[in-house]
């Protein structure tokens, strides 16, 4: 059952696509199949080991073995890797079956479909791997598939720009991951994880000289590793990558913001907490860069008009929750957050893709409006994961979003408070633009001048089956599974696959933590439905007055602009002038072009010898004679 739940995506993938001869919906129903067979495999896998405590190590082969260096290719399930293979696996199946009618008019379908079940193939790879070299190639994996499918309207320059975006910002993370990688295998002698953690405490101490400076080898592990993640996880610096990848298939959106490539990065830094629990210094810098990057996504996406950029902007801040909760030491709230992310997440993604599906690949909020009666079971739907998002009481992340800042405040430091108030501060940014995008899509005045009112009604049955078992998911899932991850019987479920020294007494949370986020999160609702609907006006003086701040939200904080002053436009000089002078007026010039220019030059010159005249031939006879005389004469 095990290998049924990791190879059956990439069965599906590859079967997938060379039956496309067969038709679309051949492709469409084997790759479906195949993930849908694994998510209820992957549930009875996490069933297993929350009631009977099945766990275990399964061997596919040995990978490489030098001396004592052993490195296998396994399947290794625990707590924490039968959570993600429920996530990635059950997000995926739904996609796939979403996919079915999203993708119905498009012209590739078998090559899409097998795109995002080797996707989920990669991902599965790295969540069960036991040791960094399989997880590495895993991780490679989910880059390599998020390029093909960001890109995969390769025919817009725009996609091709995200994907090549994506691709570079990645490799800047995972070069730092790599170098993590090998600091562990030079000290350690090992990849493995258990060995390698069993031996953290034994080096806890350990200074190395690295480019000039004494430094603390987990330290600068745990750092380097973070930069892999920072990356993949589209962390502050190395976010610019995720609002641009929109411009991939809706259902790729969903696919790489609720269960598979950016979830990677929280999914590395909590399997890594042995090593992350040994260097104070390194759990901070991921707070600090966590606790950034919630707070700029959300001012970011509070102006944003894209449905689709809004809620990327949403993943990147909620991914930034998850950073900081494991910078506290609370790894288990970062993890329940990623579980109950995943199922609001993917809503959001997928009924704003309903959304634009019926008004023919509209994205821009101020071209809808009025949409509610059109769209019934889509704005229901998307209301849903609204406030699963915002934090709403009693659904899925009210228990876990305001978890994480009430872990932080009981971790009791500086950097915990702080943690805490940003986080708080978030929480109602969040409720604000997520209202914002609702009020603008489904309320108010209908504003396309393109399309008539008429024309707009709700996706078809294939569309919204996938929206109601998200729902149900972003509404339960927080309740259901509290206890067993966050709550009293949070020791016994986590077991040894997550190491968490730091207590947290919920004994004494203050009653104004608890209740403040919920009353921001409630007021805002009004708040928001005055300023976007009510008193449209009011919002327009405001943004005239202080257009500065605005410009500079609408603009992101100006890291393109930034970047490309400072990397793309020097990059792009160094390149043409290497290329110019470099390839073209010296390689070329003096190896292929000049060699053939040589050759032609002679060739030239002897097809005057060959005038047909019995003297021309005599005499080139007598020359190479003479030619041939000198040489042995002199090389004899």
């Amino acid at each position: 059952m095990e290998y049924a739940a990791l190879f059956l995506p990439l069965i599906g993938s590859i079967l997938g696509y060379l039956i496309k001869n067969l038709g679309d919906l051949a492709s469409q129903l084997v790759t479906t199949l195949c993930v849908l067979i694994a998510s209820i495999f992957s549930i009875i896998i996490f069933y297993n080991g929350i009631f009977n405590g099945i766990y275990d190590n399964y061997l596919i082969y040995e990978w490489i073995a030098s001396g004592n260096f052993i490195v296998n290719w396994s399947i290794n399930i625990d707590p924490l890797s039968s959570i993600m293979l429920v996530v990635v696996t059950f997000v995926s199946a739904l996609v796939h079956i979403y996919s079915i009618g999203y993708m119905k008019h498009d012209s590739n379908i078998p090559r899409f479909m097998s795109y995002l079940s080797l996707f989920t193939f990669s991902m599965l790879v790295l969540v069960v791997s036991d040791n960094f070299l399989q997880l590495f190639f895993g991780w490679e994996g989910v880059g390599l598939c998020s390029y093909l499918l960001i890109g995969f309207w390769y025919k817009k320059d725009s996609a091709n720009k995200a994907a090549i975006k994506a691709f570079i910002v990645n490799r800047v993370g995972d070069f730092g991951f790599a170098i993590g990688i090998f600091l562990i295998f030079m000290f350690f002698g090992t990849v493995n994880y258990a060995e390698v953690f069993q031996l953290i405490p034994e080096f806890s101490n350990k200074q190395i000289n690295f480019l000039g400076f004494n430094s603390n080898l987990i330290t600068l592990i745990c750092l380097f590793l973070f930069i892999g993640a920072m990356g993949k996880s589209a962390q502050f610096l190395l976010h610019t990558w995720l609002p641009d990848a929109m411009e991939g298939p809706t259902p790729v959106s969903a696919l790489i913001h609720a269960a598979t490539m950016v979830t990677a990065g929280v999914f590395l830094v909590v399997r890594c907490s042995p090593i992350f629990e040994y260097s104070q210094f390194a759990l901070n810098f991921v707070a600090i860069i966590g606790m950034l990057t919630a707070f700029f996504a959300a001012s970011v996406a509070i102006v944003q008009n894209d449905i689709k950029r809004i809620i990327a902007y949403s993943t990147c801040s909620q991914l930034g929750y998850m950073f900081f909760a494991a910078g506290v030491g609370a790894y288990h709230v970062a993890i329940f957050h990623l579980f109950t992310h995943a199922f609001f997440k993917a809503l959001l993604f997928l009924g704003s893709g309903s959304v634009i599906h019926s008004l023919k690949d509209e994205q821009d909020i101020r071209k809808m409006g009025g949409l509610w009666k059109q769209m019934p079971f889509t704005w229901i739907s998307m209301i849903i994961g609204t406030l699963a998002l915002t934090g709403f009481p009693f659904l899925s992340g009210y228990f876990s979003k305001d978890a994480i800042i009430e872990f932080a405040y009981l971790r009791g430091t500086g950097i915990g408070y702080f943690s805490a108030g940003v986080g708080i501060i978030t929480a109602f940014l969040t409720a604000i633009y997520s209202w914002r995008l609702i009020f603008r899509t489904f309320h108010g005045k209908f504003n396309n001048e393109n399309l008539s009112k008429s024309e707009i009604h709700d996706s078809g049955l294939i569309i919204i089956i996938p929206l109601i078992i998200l729902a149900l998911g972003s509404i339960f899932s927080g309740f259901v599974f509290k206890d067993f991850l966050i709550g009293s019987k949070y020791n016994n479920f986590w077991n040894d696959s997550i190491l968490i020294l730091q207590t947290f007494d919920l004994s004494k949370l203050p009653v104004w933590l608890i209740t403040i986020t919920p009353f921001l999160v409630i007021i805002s609702i009004p708040i928001s439905f005055y300023f976007y609907v009510k008193n449209t006006k009011l919002l327009e003086k405001i943004k005239n007055k202080y257009i500065f701040i605005h410009k500079f939200l609408l603009n992101k904080w100006y890291f393109d602009e930034i970047y490309d002053s400072i990397f793309v436009k020097p990059t792009k000089i160094l390149g043409s002038f290497l290329w110019k002078s470099g390839d073209v007026k010296t390689i070329d010039r003096l190896g292929p072009d000049g060699i053939s220019k040589i050759i032609k030059i002679i060739s030239n010159k002897s097809t005057k010898f060959q005038s047909g005249y019995i003297y021309d031939y005599a005499f080139i006879m007598l020359l190479a004679l003479s030619l041939l005389l000198t040489f042995f004469i002199f090389y004899k």
